[in-house]
């Protein structure tokens, strides 16, 4: 263990802890600096904190969990266009960087932001813009939804600009990220889809399955193939974008690419996102979701657009208007358009549903922390992660936030 800094105060936390192996009470992490020093049973902190050569002057901030209270890592969401009344794809940093911190604020410490399918320009001063974020630190770099999507199954991304994938404006786009695009959602069916596949995984970009019209068995070898391609990268594996939504659904006999995202997740060789808002998907499949495939190959992602956080109304997503009732966020057409939901409003729907606590916990943080390769580094209480935690009370409801050793926000 490193030595801490002698100018910087410990923060020490006990109580019940989601750690590595589990939620245990009389549990303590300890942070130093932007980092978790210590995380494990109570009994061991004395003699880790030792071993970071503190000595008895140095400065201890010490919390003591209530009964009932709980802390957790920051969660971590992989597929976000946007909130508090900022739509990722058509804003500037500025406004970008304001919904973001709200975002960190409320509970999600590490983001994904998203961009959805526009004109070619947009795409690449998007993600031109939010290169410059993922530099910062603001977010964790990007995710592409689209354009190379099935116009038959396009949902609220805009037809005009959906095309095949195209090996030079893929490659135009990868470079546009500097180097952050992290996931690109994509329709296997389409013509040139595996050579897209391969590019990206070459890139170290996640395929993400999505807005698709494939066969059971074009998706299932899309999935093989974009996992054969990432095989060598620190256990990464392709996602499934928003699953159920924006595909066809299952039948005995087509039975679509639906079926192919569970098998595939089934046998831990893809991760699927999960929209546990009780709008994009009935309680009863996240509970059973769950049950079939377990919690470490599901995400849960929020899918949220610029309504997130705020009242109903008129918004943005991209170059769509959309209206917002009851929480719900639709185009003239019906369509579902985003999310309003935030990340730990759907840990709270998992559990409602039936989902144990850890489980849905894991799905939130551990799992796409590994989907960004950041295992342990972030989505974690483990030692040299990121010190980003939050703290719950006995109805999983908000407390406090610390997110890079820095506390954000506090009921």
């Amino acid at each position: 263990m490193k030595p801490v800094n002698h100018t910087q105060p410990v923060t020490v936390i006990r109580g019940r802890l989601l750690l590595e192996d589990g939620l245990a009470e009389d549990s303590a992490v300890a942070v130093a600096g932007t980092e978790i020093l210590y995380g494990g049973s109570e009994n061991g902190l004395d003699a880790a904190l030792a071993a970071a050569d503190l000595s008895s002057e140095h400065a201890v901030n010490d919390i003591r969990l209530a009964p009932g209270q709980l802390a957790v890592p920051g969660l971590v969401d992989l597929h976000c266009h946007g909130g508090y009344g900022v739509d990722f794809p058509s804003a500037d940093a500025s406004a970008a960087r304001t919904a973001l911190h709200r975002m960190h604020a409320a509970g999600s410490t590490t983001v994904l932001a998203s961009l959805v399918t526009a004109a070619p320009a947009d795409l690449l001063s998007g993600l031109e813009m939010l290169s410059g974020l993922a530099a910062a630190g603001d977010i964790a770099g990007i995710h592409l939804e689209g354009p190379f999507l099935a116009a038959a199954r396009c949902g609220a991304q805009d037809p005009r600009w959906l095309r095949s994938p195209d090996r030079e404006f893929a490659a135009a786009l990868i470079a546009a990220g500097g180097g952050h695009l992290r996931t690109m959602t994509y329709a296997p069916e389409l013509p040139g889809a595996d050579e897209l596949v391969d590019l990206l995984t070459s890139h170290s970009v996640v395929p993400s399955l999505g807005h698709t019209a494939a066969s059971a068995d074009d998706a299932g070898a899309s999935l093989a193939r974009a996992a054969a391609g990432l095989s060598t990268q620190a256990g990464r594996v392709p996602t499934v974008t928003h699953l159920f939504n924006g595909m066809d659904p299952i039948h005995h006999r087509t039975p679509g690419a639906v079926t192919a995202a569970l098998r595939a997740a089934r046998a831990g060789s893809a991760v699927v996102e999960l929209i546990a808002d009780n709008t994009h998907l009935d309680p009863f499949v996240v509970a059973a979701m769950f049950e079939l495939l377990g919690a470490e190959n599901i995400a849960l992602v929020t899918d949220a657009m610029a309504a997130a956080g705020l009242a109903d109304g008129s918004y943005r997503l991209g170059p769509a208007e959309v209206q917002v009732r009851n929480g719900v966020a639709r185009l003239d057409s019906g369509s579902i358009a985003g999310g309003t939901a935030g990340m730990l409003d759907l840990v709270r729907n998992s559990v409602a549903a039936g989902v144990p606590l850890e489980s849905a916990l894991r799905s939130a943080s551990e799992v796409p922390a590994r989907v960004l390769g950041k295992a342990g580094q972030i989505g974690s209480l483990s030692v040299g992660a990121a010190a980003d935690i939050l703290l719950l009370d006995a109805d999983l409801r908000l407390l406090r936030v610390l997110r890079r050793g820095v506390w954000i926000s506090e009921a």
